[in-house]
């Protein structure tokens, strides 16, 4: 099944380069998982922590694809199409 074309537009894979939600330390709240946008690498929390950060980011920007940014995981989420992609 094929994925959506900003997933399949990503060629090299953002990791993130610290592994908080600069956002929520700003603020001095927590998260839940993290999430790295594919166009400028920001890492910010996850559509499951209070403050959704990385889905904000998405709407604010326009960025369309994060990674996951937990260790171990290897997929890449397309906010607009709502797809999934793993690398």
């Amino acid at each position: 099944m094929p994925v959506c074309p900003h997933i399949e537009a990503i060629t090299s894979v953002k990791q993130p380069e610290i592994r908080e939600c600069a956002e929520c330390v700003k603020i001095g709240d927590s998260w839940v998982h993290l999430r790295t946008c594919q166009q400028c690498g920001a890492t910010l929390c996850c559509d499951t922590s209070r403050n959704r950060h990385a889905s904000k980011h998405a709407h604010v920007t326009g960025h369309p694809v994060v990674a996951s940014a937990q260790p171990g995981e290897r997929w890449l989420y397309c906010f607009p199409d709502n797809a999934f992609g793993e690398y």
